[in-house]
């Protein structure tokens, strides 16, 4: 796949970004050698290589999900200001 200056203008219109011809004609170089490099890869043979989520193997630790209130309700209200009856207190917003 090659860009063309009219494919830049395009792309320029669709990101709202103000590209002069002489700016379009410089990026047609630089998006034609990324997709070049992107070529490249898909040349690369990854059929033996499993997915991974990090560089480093290791286990995911996961914890049981169950829903609970979190048992840390007076921990969480001794930071409000004002109180009652286990609720924050706020100002009315709406009259």
């Amino acid at each position: 796949m090659s860009v063309d200056t009219d494919t830049v203008k395009r792309i320029a219109h669709l990101a709202r970004i103000a590209v002069t011809d002489e700016e379009a004609g410089r990026l047609v170089g630089e998006l034609n050698t990324i997709l070049d490099f992107v070529a490249q890869l898909d040349e690369v043979d990854t059929s033996s290589v499993g997915p991974m989520t990090s560089v480093i193997e290791h286990a995911i630790h996961l914890r049981e999900d169950v829903v609970n209130d979190g048992g840390c309700q007076s921990d969480i209200l001794a930071n409000a200001p004002q109180t009652e009856d286990g609720y924050f207190v706020v100002p009315k917003v709406v009259e």
